[in-house]
């Protein structure tokens, strides 16, 4: 395995558990009932972030 390969699979599970807790952020803050803002936009960060990296980590390892 190469080392652009295996940074690309690295940064993919980094996205994907970012992707994991940002939903699981929002919805224990709906069934928890809090109406402040700021859970949610953190769980929108994290969501875009590791959307972001997954974007990165698909570009990354496209091979010629």
């Amino acid at each position: 395995m190469d080392l652009r390969s295996k940074r690309a699979d690295t940064v993919r599970v980094v996205g994907t558990v970012l992707l994991v807790s940002g939903f699981l952020t929002s919805l224990l803050t709906m069934s928890s009932g809090y109406d402040g803002g700021k859970p949610y936009l953190m769980a929108a960060f994290l969501v875009v972030t590791g959307v972001g990296l997954r974007i990165e980590a698909a570009i990354t390892d496209r091979r010629p």
